[in-house]
């Protein structure tokens, strides 16, 4: 139990990082109604371009912003082969994001891994920085927590706003009801491009948070990425999905379940001694039983019901 109460601010940490991917998939996944499997592929690019433009001497929030805007770059692919080529929205989700694994090779000189020394770089967040707020050798306010914490916040703000605006609601009616949508005149195609390149410009970002703070770039450091999101948003809204209706609340909740989910990873790992070879069975358990909970819920209310309608 202490390791795992030493290993939760890291934990904490990591959900967050994520969190902010797994919003990006609430966009693609809950409002526009698309699965998009981009995102496997964008999430490295992420960090492919932020590790690179760092190295080539650019400060961080010109390598961050690098970063979002080939993310969005990506998005703008898939839905270009989704709206003009005629592609279903999962095939155009996997084209883009088999064809970024090369790209993402290129950005990094066709190497599979790229080091950022925290040393030799100003990062916005490190694992170094966790290690030392809690050592007392650097302030509180640089704690990855708090940092990524001030961003998710700042984040979810602006996407409340926005999608707050007419542009935004035409998006989330696109989702809703695509037929209904065009018979009022929205062009569904534009929106389906946005959303799509608005998502994986949040999951890039997300990518270049997490390569600062392990202090380099992998090429698979996105495999799996799909999973950890449809996880979050899952375990967000079984958690909390009585409890919070706004729709801010409800991007807060995607976060909060990526923080869940890392959390009980860890306390798998920590407490029962799990081989982290494992840690895919357990990604997979976890989320497996995150989706049969409203199942076994809703079957047991129901022969509750009929017990209490037979007597």
């Amino acid at each position: 139990m202490t390791s795992f109460l030493n290993a939760l601010p890291g934990a904490i940490s990591q959900g967050l990082i994520w969190g902010i991917m797994a919003i990006g998939v609430y966009i693609t996944y809950k409002l526009l109604d698309i699965s998009d499997l981009t995102v496997d592929g964008s999430f490295c690019t992420g960090g492919a371009v932020c590790v690179v433009l760092m190295t080539a001497g650019y400060n961080i929030w010109v390598a961050m912003l690098g970063a979002t805007l080939a993310g969005l770059l990506a998005g703008l692919v898939t839905g270009f082969f989704h709206t003009k080529c005629g592609i279903p929205a999962i095939l155009s989700g996997i084209l883009t994001q088999l064809g970024l694994w090369s790209v993402n090779l290129a950005i990094m000189d066709m190497k599979a891994n790229m080091p950022l020394n925290v040393n030799n770089y100003d990062l916005l967040i490190s694992l170094r920085y966790l290690q030392e707020v809690q050592k007392g050798t650097r302030p509180f306010y640089q704690h990855p927590v708090i940092v990524v914490g001030l961003v998710t916040v700042v984040l979810i703000a602006v996407l409340y706003w926005f999608f707050g605006t007419e542009l935004g609601s035409s998006l989330r009616a696109t989702g809703a009801n695509g037929n209904m949508a065009r018979a009022q005149g929205i062009n569904t195609s534009f929106n389906k491009v946005l959303g799509l390149a608005l998502a994986n410009g949040l999951v890039a970002l997300s990518g270049a948070l997490l390569c600062q703070y392990n202090g380099f770039a992998e090429i698979n450091m996105g495999r799996g990425a799909i999973v950890i999101g449809l996880a979050s948003i899952i375990i967000g809204e079984v958690a909390f999905g009585k409890l919070f209706r706004n729709f801010a609340l409800k991007l807060l909740a995607v976060s909060l379940g990526a923080i869940i989910y890392y959390v009980v990873i860890q306390f798998v790992i920590s407490v029962f001694k799990m081989n982290t070879n494992y840690m895919k069975l357990i990604s997979a358990l976890i989320v497996a039983l995150f989706l049969a909970i409203p199942y076994w819920k809703e079957q047991y209310f129901r022969k509750k019901g009929k017990v209490k309608g037979n007597a």
